[in-house]
């Protein structure tokens, strides 16, 4: 499975799983990132950070650092 840190622009993914420590996951389980939910890819900046996903009805950035700890599924 990719990591979200390497999925196109544009794309609908589903999150797998979320790795790392656990202070981190728990940041990113505060932001809506859990598994099972779908996000989309909405901006990535120069170097690939930070990543703009479109989660639950709202935008949010993440560093490129925390997008490699997202394992996702492609979608659309």
């Amino acid at each position: 499975m990719p990591k979200l840190s390497k999925v196109n622009l544009g794309k609908r993914v589903k999150v797998v799983s979320v790795e790392g420590p656990p202070s981190v996951k728990q940041r990113l389980k505060e932001m809506g990132i859990t598994p099972g939910v779908e996000l989309q890819i909405v901006r990535i900046a120069p170097l690939a950070d930070p990543v703009d996903v479109e989660v639950r009805g709202y935008h949010l950035s993440i560093r490129k650092k925390e997008a490699e700890l997202i394992e996702v599924e492609v979608i659309g």
